[in-house]
């Protein structure tokens, strides 16, 4: 399995934005998931894959994607939009400064803040439960990245972004059982260093 990490997902995008360039086609790319735990949180070292949803030029963004594949012998779907079923319509993005484009083309990339992206991951729980998969780290780490201090206040954020009715039992489980590992670590964290 091809692993993309943060320098080869970088080099990607740039292949595409220069394809946007020369084009003169504006592309906005809303990067999620693992792609954006390396690209912006530096929280994951490689993604199989880059999560996104693009808004304009989807034809000429898979035509571009097809065709940074094809140069890095990356699989066709390195790039792709399986995580539309667990975008928000409240969505918090924000601009990659990383990226400078003009009106004349080029891309324009949003990554969600740490709180959406926290809610986001949340709600794409693995079915395998709390072992097994990346989601439980990384919803540990942004649970400290995003300063939740409890499953109180970690359910609020997640009913912030999604109807509580959209919500499954086996998120608020997931969720309260996440939090509650992660105020115990903070806990012991705290008592050591006060004994150190």
């Amino acid at each position: 399995m091809t692993m993309l990490t943060r320098q080869d997902i970088l080099r990607g995008l740039r292949a595409i934005d220069d394809m946007a360039r020369a084009a003169g086609v504006v592309v906005d790319l809303s990067i999620y998931g693992g792609a954006a735990l390396a690209l912006v949180f530096d929280l994951r070292h490689a993604t199989k894959d880059v999560d996104a949803v693009v808004n304009g030029s989807p034809d000429f963004l898979r035509q571009a994607a097809r065709h940074v594949a094809a140069a890095e012998g990356w699989p066709e779907d390195w790039l792709n939009d399986g995580v539309k079923g667990f975008t928000s319509r409240q969505e918090q993005m924000e601009l990659m400064a990383d990226f400078d484009h003009t009106a004349e083309g080029g891309l324009r990339i949003y990554t969600p803040t740490p709180e959406y992206l926290f809610a986001m991951k949340c709600m794409a729980m693995r079915q395998e439960g709390l072992e097994g998969s990346h989601d439980v780290s990384d919803i540990e780490a942004l649970a400290d990245v995003a300063q939740i201090e409890s499953a109180e206040d970690a359910l609020a954020l997640v009913e912030s972004f999604y109807p509580s009715a959209r919500i499954p039992a086996k998120v608020r489980f997931g969720v309260e059982e996440i939090m509650g590992r992660v105020v115990a670590r903070r806990a012991a964290a705290r008592a050591g260093s006060r004994s150190g």
